[in-house]
């Protein structure tokens, strides 16, 4: 090799191609596989290309020596600056010598840690080899093979595939040590070393004992509740579809007072319903129970998203769930997407409405009917609909409820943002139908229903009607109207109103006009009702009693986000359905404006007419020949006007979406998962509603205070302790004396239903701790 000739310095517009230009005074000649560093015209040092030692004592010598800075010696050479830093901090500690590589690999045996076994194991399930696992993860195949040893690691097949309750503590423990669980951190040595001095204790079959239900309820052969190590490897060898709530003694636990809910939600039957329509998630330690009823509490603690769970402690909510930790929110999130997958929400929610009606046969009939806007503000193209508390139309999701006549919700049906409500109530009374059967239901809704074609439907279908009367209306003279005062569930009501005969459909409709005079006398309510045997204040009643509904929506909003998103995809949507023309929507806008143009000139030429001087323009052509600019304009108006509404009649109203769309894909937010946690938030607040009502006789608050009252309650701290085949729930006392005695007494009334907690056999005991 041969050094290059080394010229002066080039400035940085006519550095040749072969060298690197550094800074001022510093260049990087190369010349075949040889970089030589100058300075100032002198060569300093040399190495050939790949002398990793050789670039790094250049790049430390420019550096130490004040010839370049840092950023200017990582461009040269092609690395980071951190990189620069570390080969100067080696090179001022040990010199040169510093600068050179040991030996390359391992240095010693090492031990691979849960990380790396973890992906070993899920290589190994995929039909890896040890020597492709091997290369993967930079070890020798040996280390893969001694790693999968202590991790008790089988081929599948040769793990028998039986429930839980048939397992022994010894086949536990023959299964061998592996990674205690992705969340407790425990070593391998140790679970392995557990669970083989368990199984020299015992060895006898674990029973399986019977749950509420007759279903045998599965065991556990974890003793701690703080660690369950065993629990999570069984589930890993696809051994256990669900953990085993284990309690222990725990005191002062945050939201333990949740457990209050528990009774309600078993009696709902919302774990039946799951199991019937899910049946299982598979092998898991988070199966569909333990996810369903963290769901359920996440709710009714004010959890309002998975997102949440962030600033939740999971070991602390683990212990109200009877484990050692609660799912976190990845986890969460994945089973939800699993659950949607299956697209049962509809089944499920079914199944739930339906053991609701068997409960609570006499609150179904009336039922109200309301749709609910939800507003959307991603970046997916959406249909629009028209938020009323906004007053203007924006991309949104549109969900009808039910809620029975306590105002209660029922169910839910998804519409498109399109369909007006009357559209939607064909698809809304075909689930009644199958929910009540024959029995004749009076629907309550809005004006957005109004329709007497509809009527006349439901009429003949088995439904009657009541609704406010749409559209201009004879007034009812005042001395017409009477008091009428009566009592509904305790509340007593007062209004003045007035009865007629009403005709719909041109005489072929026969219905009831109620009309209610405002207290100040100005105003008028019009209700009509198919229902004829109803007395006056009852319709003016059950009217009024929608404002429920609108205070389900506002509540739910609030306290259970009812409106938040749970997943942000979409899917295909009806791409057929009608919508109105955009094209001529457009149009039609503009229309709209070229007629307010229109119109403002017809006034400015009206004006100028109107003060024209007949003593100087006595005829109209010295009128027009003088105002020619203003007629002028408002011809061009004229004009502009006809030709717009000329092209806006010859479009169609409505096209379909995928016309509408231009060649967009026709969307609609996922509704799987939303359902699905939709009806589960349902559920919780069916439970917290339960123990509200069970409150009432013992809280005088009540209508006012009642729900905050039982949501402060829900969050705060208890005790919790396994006395026999009981679980003890001790609350703290509540703020007043009040509060503290309707809690006791809910507890009381609560003991008494002898509630079983979800997948155990420990029976509910709740009791208030003495101030």
């Amino acid at each position: 090799m041969h050094s290059p000739q080394c010229p002066m310095p080039f400035p940085p517009d006519q550095t040749p191609s072969n060298s690197i230009h550094v800074n001022a005074r510093v260049q990087v000649l190369s010349e075949g596989e040889v970089r030589v560093v100058v300075v100032a015209g002198t060569p300093v040092t040399r190495f050939a290309c790949g002398d990793q030692a050789g670039e790094a004592h250049a790049m430390a010598m420019l550096v130490t020596g004040g010839f370049a800075n840092p950023t200017q010696v990582q461009r040269a050479f092609g690395c980071s600056r951190q990189t620069v830093y570390r080969v100067v901090a080696r090179y001022d500690e040990g010199g040169v010598a510093a600068l050179v590589h040991g030996k390359r690999g391992p240095k010693g045996p090492s031990k691979l840690g849960a990380a790396a076994v973890r992906r070993m194991i899920a290589l190994k399930r995929k039909g890896e080899g040890n020597r492709p696992i091997a290369a993967k993860l930079r070890v020798t195949e040996s280390a893969v093979r001694a790693a999968l040893k202590r991790a008790g690691w089988q081929q599948p097949g040769r793990v028998a595939q039986q429930p839980l309750p048939l397992v022994t503590k010894a086949e536990a423990a023959v299964v061998g040590a592996v990674d205690a669980a992705e969340t407790t951190g425990t070593p391998v040595d140790d679970v392995s070393s557990a669970a083989g001095d368990e199984a020299g204790t015992s060895a006898a079959v674990v029973a399986a004992p019977q749950g509420a239900a007759g279903t045998p309820v599965p065991v556990t052969l974890d003793t701690d509740p703080r660690d369950r190590s065993v629990d999570r490897l069984m589930a890993r060898l696809g051994l256990l579809e669900d953990a085993v709530p284990l309690f222990g003694s725990q005191r002062n636990v945050a939201g333990a007072g949740v457990l209050l809910a528990v009774p309600a939600l078993v009696h709902s039957g919302v774990f039946e319903a799951a199991r019937e329509v899910y049946g299982s998630l598979g092998a898991a330690f988070y199966g569909l129970r333990n996810v369903v009823l963290a769901l359920l509490m996440m709710a009714l603690l004010r959890v309002k998203r998975a997102e949440g769970l962030r600033h939740t402690n999971p070991a602390t909510l683990g212990g109200v769930l009877g484990l050692d930790r609660a799912p976190e929110v990845k986890t969460l999130r994945g089973k939800v997407a699993v659950l949607a997958q299956r697209g049962r929400s509809e089944e499920f929610m079914r199944r739930l409405a339906q053991r609701r009606v068997e409960a609570q046969s006499e609150a179904m009939g009336f039922l109200y009917v309301d749709g609910h806007v939800r507003v959307y503000s991603g970046k997916h193209d959406l249909p629009k609909a028209h938020v009323t508390r906004m007053r203007l139309s924006m991309p949104a999701t549109v969900d009808h409820w039910v809620n029975d006549q306590e105002g209660d919700p029922l169910f839910v049906v998804t519409a498109t943002p399109t369909s007006f409500l009357t559209k939607e109530f064909p698809a809304v009374l075909g689930e009644v139908r199958g929910l009540v059967g024959e029995r004749r239901v009076t629907v309550v809704f809005d004006r957005g229903g109004w329709s007497p074609k509809l009527f006349d439907q439901m009429v003949r279908d088995g439904f009657d009607v009541v609704t406010y009367r749409k559209g201009r209306y004879r007034k009812v003279r005042r001395d017409k109207f009477e008091e009428h005062k009566a009592e509904f569930g305790g509340r007593s009501v007062k209004y003045m109103l007035a009865e007629r005969p009403l005709k719909l459909l041109r005489g072929e409709l026969s219905a009831r006009e109620v009309v209610r005079l405002s207290d100040d006398g100005k105003h008028q309510t019009s209700i009509v009702t198919t229902r004829k045997d109803l007395p006056v204040i009852e319709v003016a009643y059950r009217m009024f009693e929608r404002w429920r509904q609108e205070n389900f929506f506002k509540y739910m909003g609030e306290q259970f986000a009812l409106d938040g998103l749970v997943s942000y995809g979409v899917e295909a949507a009806d791409a057929e359905r009608m919508v109105p023309n955009p094209e001529r929507t457009k149009l039609e806008r503009e229309l709209k404006k070229a007629r307010a143009d229109l119109a403002a000139c017809e006034r400015a030429y009206g004006a100028a007419a109107a003060s024209n001087e007949e003593a100087r323009r006595r005829t109209m052509r010295g009128f027009k020949i003088a105002h020619g600019d203003i007629g002028k304009v408002l011809r061009a108006s004229k004009q502009r006007v006809d030709d717009l509404a000329k092209r806006a009649h010859a479009l169609p109203r409505r096209v379909t979406a995928q016309q509408a769309a231009k060649g967009e894909p026709v969307v609609r937010l996922r509704t799987e998962a939303k359902r699905l946690t939709d009806v589960l938030k349902m559920v919780a607040y069916q439970a917290e509603t339960a123990l509200v009502r069970l409150t009432a006789p013992h809280y005088k608050r009540i209508d006012d205070e009642g729900r905050a009252l039982i949501a402060s309650t829900l969050r705060s701290h208890a005790d919790i302790e396994t006395v026999g085949d009981e679980l003890r729930v001790t609350l703290e006392p509540g703020a007043s004396p009040n509060r503290t005695r309707a809690i006791a007494c809910l507890c009381e009334q609560l003991n008494a239903t002898q509630t079983t907690f979800p997948g155990s056999t420990l029976k509910l005991r709740f009791a208030v701790r003495e101030a």
